[in-house]
């Protein structure tokens, strides 16, 4: 399995929009070869902002290139860089490769 991961600095007062950007948005991953998850997580209120993060996992790191690399990418970034007023500054990608896992039952 493979994370993607991106953390984002919402301004309070500014989650609402940004819920609903994320809602509305056309991700395309549901059709792209070697998605399997994803979630957008709400975390602690901070100094001056809310810290929000956006999990997506796949089968590989070879299916998260080729996603960047793909015209669905293309098309769910078309509008990134919208609303930049309210973020306190760009978002910050990490990335994880799966070493252990461990499941219920």
């Amino acid at each position: 399995m493979y994370l993607t991961m991106n953390r984002f600095k919402v301004k309070l007062g500014e989650e609402a929009t940004f819920e609903e950007v994320w809602a509305n948005r056309d991700s395309q991953l549901k059709d792209v070869p070697g998605f399997l998850e994803f979630h957008l997580m709400k975390g602690p209120e901070a100094e001056g902002y809310r810290l929000y993060a956006s999990h997506t996992t796949w089968v590989s790191e070879q299916a998260f290139t080729d996603w960047t690399r793909s015209e669905a990418f293309r098309k769910a970034h078309a509008g990134a860089g919208g609303h930049k007023d309210i973020y306190l500054g760009p978002p910050e990608l990490e990335i994880f490769e799966s070493v252990q896992r461990v499941t219920r039952g």
